[in-house]
């Protein structure tokens, strides 16, 4: 009986830590783009005004 119940819990802790590694140890989430830069069409307006 003993030995089933070690069973169990192996299988338990197991679970429990395929769960958690699965959830915690992803990839790190990807930084947004910085916007220094003016986009082209703002930066063609400013330098040709027409």
């Amino acid at each position: 009986m003993w030995l089933l119940a070690l069973e169990a819990g192996v299988a338990m802790f197991m679970l429990i830590f395929i769960v958690w590694w699965t959830m915690f140890h992803g990839r790190a989430p990807e930084t947004p783009p910085k916007e220094d830069k003016k986009p082209i069409e703002q930066s063609k307006d400013i330098e040709n005004p027409q």
